[in-house]
């Protein structure tokens, strides 16, 4: 078990935990820096369980039983501090009362990851919004989505408010990033999928159309928030699809599409 310590705000070794609210600070430091902030029980259990070494703890005091199990097993040290410390470190209030600074995991190669998948994965093509990025994991994880391959200007899947967002999925959906983009799309024919790019335009199939097809593996492709796919994307892939609207609705957002898809293109 590693050492337990109450600790007040300004405390050396809460270096990891200030500010978490300065999206672009955070967005530089953890990736540069190797580490990650799990938050809440549930998401701090599910990173421990997915392998991830555990740099440090803090914890209101409150819930110290309630991770009792995960004290005992951790070399990593504890903090507890009040709430009112925890707001005042990080920035926020901290509603889980839980937080551990984890260590990131070398990313897989994309080709390897594809290579192993199972038949459905999802590439997110330059999403910025951490809560859309967690939402998306978060309904992969649900409808069987076996990989998610991420472009590589998309947001942090491993930003604290994806992981919150995403209860954990992120932890748990194999994920990595690609090198090039859109010349990955020629990776993934590769690896035996048809790439499906979620498109608006005239020449685009139905989402049940693409249902239909029962391809044997299927890429699903998510575009950003606004502009959506590129035009480079739209001709790479190998289908365009569209999600049928009603009532005057152009689109949805990226994250409901995701949804919708996932659940339509299920096996």
């Amino acid at each position: 078990m590693g050492s337990v310590e109450r600790v007040e705000a300004g405390a050396a070794a809460l270096g990891d935990y200030v500010g978490l609210t300065d999206v672009v600070l955070r967005s530089r430091r953890e990736p540069a820096e190797g580490l990650f902030m799990a938050e809440g029980e549930k998401v701090i259990r599910r990173a421990v369980a997915a392998g991830y070494p555990m740099r440090s703890l803090l914890l209101e005091e409150k819930w110290l039983p309630a991770l009792s199990d995960v004290v005992q097993a951790t070399d990593a040290p504890v903090y507890l501090a009040t709430r009112e410390t925890l707001i005042e470190v990080t920035g926020y209030d901290v509603h889980r009362g839980a937080l551990a600074a984890m260590t990131r995991l070398p990313l897989e190669d994309a080709a390897t990851l594809a290579g192993r998948a199972g038949r459905r994965i999802a590439v997110l093509e330059d999403i910025v919004d951490h809560t859309n990025v967690g939402a998306v994991f978060r309904s992969a994880a649900a409808l069987g989505v076996d990989a998610v391959l991420i472009t590589p200007r998309c947001a942090d899947p491993l930003y604290r408010r994806s992981v919150r967002v995403s209860m954990g999925a992120v932890l748990q959906v194999p994920w990595t990033r690609f090198d090039e983009w859109p010349q990955g799309i020629e990776l993934l024919r590769e690896a035996g999928f048809t790439t499906a790019a979620l498109e608006l335009g005239k020449d685009s199939i139905s989402l049940a159309e693409l249902a239909a097809r029962g391809d044997e593996r299927l890429a699903v492709v998510l575009g950003t928030e606004g502009d959506g796919l590129a035009a480079a994307t739209v001709a790479a892939a190998d289908l365009a699809v569209r999600i049928p609207m009603a009532g005057e609705v152009d689109s949805l957002n990226v994250a409901a599409a995701a949804a919708v898809a996932f659940y339509a293109t299920q096996p």
